[in-house]
């Protein structure tokens, strides 16, 4: 891995503060942990990411690809090699009768809002989610009822070999909590969505009655990444957890909200450890009291 030489390529192609040295991850998660990562790219163009995927492959630096970090829980010792953020930086939309174009960067609630302000159905279900667009759609983000899957027309995308794909609907394996994204090295940069003529009044009382429904039953309050487990089919993550009698349990300042049994949240000063211990132990006792066994939704990464 030679980092200085892939620093100083990429510095020919960005500008300075599209380029962050020892970052801390703290700063780039919603659970407000994690270690430091060599170096941090910023994207603001498609010819940025390519270009600096070419540069960091061609100096053989790791790199990942992350969002806004809503599902993202780094480990303590920090990430060697590079991240490319794709988020506010590369985040335009555009609206031109029903359809919505927009820069895998955007957030979902601003995505919703501009749909709702553009009296069109069918966003809804995002304005809560916390995410990017990109990270929406690698695993089919949804909630209440709506998915991503049913709204997505086309996604462009960058491949393994660098190249740029457009796939329709279908061609996504748009299923639960996943896609054809998912585990591998392809980037979602642009996505085409159709949604449905609405009315803006109705769309407003849903996003409001959705959001007080969130404030009721989630810890919002606290740092966390979401959903810390998938929902086991026939059952759900939080009943089975608070079922087992885990509701507030700790690991350091990791904790089983008190509110909502399905999340882990950051009391203050949790370590990624903290988390990974709370989460194998919440996976043991309910394998061992109700025989399922759950599956993290978070996605873990960094140095062991």
């Amino acid at each position: 891995m030679n980092l200085e030489k892939a620093y100083q390529a990429l510095s020919d192609i960005l500008q300075e503060d599209q380029l962050l040295k020892n970052e801390s991850m703290k700063n780039h998660t919603s659970f407000r942990i994690g270690g430091l990562v060599d170096l941090m790219i910023l994207p603001r163009e498609v010819g940025h990411i390519q270009d600096s995927i070419d540069i960091l492959v061609d100096n053989q630096v790791p790199f990942m690809i992350m969002g806004n970090g809503s599902n993202l829980l780094v480990r303590d010792n920090g990430i060697r090699g590079a991240v490319v953020k794709i988020a506010d930086t590369f985040s335009n939309a555009e609206v031109e009768g029903e359809i919505i174009k927009a820069q895998a960067g955007i957030l979902l609630s601003t995505l919703s809002r501009l749909a709702l302000k553009s009296s069109l159905a069918g966003m809804e279900f995002a304005s809560g989610i916390p995410g990017t667009l990109g990270g929406a759609v690698a695993m089919n983000a949804g909630a209440y009822g709506g998915e991503m899957k049913d709204v997505i027309k086309y996604v462009s995308i960058l491949d393994e070999d660098g190249k740029i794909q457009t796939l329709n609907n279908e061609q996504m394996g748009l299923e639960y909590r996943t896609s054809i994204i998912q585990n591998t090295k392809k980037i979602v940069l642009e996505v085409v969505m159709e949604l449905a003529k609405g009315d803006y009044e109705t769309s407003y009382a849903m996003i409001k009655d959705l959001s007080k429904r969130r404030q009721e039953k989630q810890p919002l309050t606290y740092p966390s990444a979401g959903s810390a487990f998938k929902r086991p089919v026939g059952y759900y993550a939080g009943k089975l957890i608070q079922d087992c009698g885990l509701k507030g349990m700790r690991v350091g300042d990791a904790q089983i909200s008190e509110k909502h049994s399905g999340f882990i949240i950051n009391l203050g000063n949790a370590t990624a450890n903290d988390v990974i211990q709370l989460i194998d132990q919440v996976k043991s006792r309910v394998l061992e009291a109700q025989g399922i066994e759950l599956e993290a939704e978070v996605r873990i990464v960094g140095e062991m």
